[in-house]
């Protein structure tokens, strides 16, 4: 959507912010218990210097956003972090990364003096009573040689811990993958693991609501209870589904005068995005224009 379409939209509502942004906003942070506890561990383990950090969850649960509040969370107590976003790398790159972020004074294409600046980084902070923290998101497209890396890593400690504490967050797979027999020595330096699953009705609910008050609607009336039913049972519980349908069904509302989302509306929204889920009704071949038949309107899962 345009930005001068943004901002009508906003205005006809009452919005101060576009409350169902797809990007993953730490202001935007709906509290479950799920996510209450994710971002514990995290921080707990980051304390503790417990090493290893594995948080896991389907697309679109929210792992992204549990990382951006630690990021936010390691800013605000000055720890030095590195970030990794994007994880199709070589081992090369990856100390190159690791190098860019923590602004090692070295040859950042040599792994040697990556390793050997990081070390000393280490141990300054360490002695400084500090940590240092990698975050890698999207775990599971890892290579095999480039976790073996991330594991060497967790060879550099002192007897208060780990020097390192590394903090790895992928979909599902990214388990399956630990459960290799060549990962095994990994899988065990896991001492901390977290699962974000997707929301329970009542969950989607509260989810919908608390994003519309801090976007500035207070008492939402936009969404009635039976059809925020339909946007749980279409997005599977899936936050970044649920925001994806409300933000096309303010915008199909916003495009008629309407103040009220109807079902006539989410069919509209659920086809356009080619939405699947279970139990859905699928619509038989339409004819055509030219009396040829057509595809069916819903057949296409949701990708992202």
């Amino acid at each position: 959507m345009a930005a001068s379409a943004y901002l009508m939209y906003n205005a006809y509502f009452g919005f101060k912010e576009s409350p169902f942004n797809l990007s993953p906003d730490p202001n935007f942070l709906y509290r479950s218990p799920q996510h209450e506890e994710a971002l514990a561990n995290l921080i707990y383990g980051v304390q503790s210097r417990k090493g290893f950090i594995v948080l896991t969850g389907e697309v679109g649960t929210g792992k992204t956003t549990m990382l951006e509040c630690l990021r936010d969370y390691l800013a605000y107590q000055r720890v030095a972090f590195a970030f990794l976003f994007n994880s199709r790398i070589t081992p090369t790159e990856f100390f190159e990364m690791i190098a860019y972020d923590l602004d090692l004074r070295c040859a950042r294409n040599s792994k040697t003096e990556v390793l050997f600046a990081l070390n000393q980084l280490l141990i300054h902070q360490a002695n400084s009573g500090n940590t240092t923290v990698l975050i890698v998101d999207e775990a599971h497209n890892l290579e095999w040689d480039v976790l073996e890396e991330v594991r060497l890593l967790g060879n550099l400690e002192n007897r208060q811990g780990k020097l390192i504490q590394v903090v790895l967050a992928g979909q599902p797979e990214f388990d399956r993958k630990l459960d290799a027999p060549n990962l095994r020595q990994l899988k065990q330096r896991v001492v901390l693991r977290c699962t974000l699953n997707p929301f329970e009705e009542r969950e989607t609910v509260e989810y919908v609501t608390t994003r519309l008050e801090k976007a500035g609607m207070q008492n939402q009336a936009v969404f009635s209870p039976e059809l925020l039913a339909e946007v749980h049972r279409r997005s599977q519980g899936i936050p970044r589904l649920i925001n994806a349908i409300c933000d096309n069904l303010l915008l199909t509302a916003f495009a008629v005068e309407a103040r009220v989302a109807t079902m006539e509306m989410l069919d509209e929204v659920c086809t356009d995005m080619r939405l699947e889920w279970p139990g859905m009704r699928r619509r038989g071949p339409v004819a055509s224009m030219g009396g040829l038949a057509g595809n069916p309107v819903y057949g296409v899962s949701y990708r992202d």
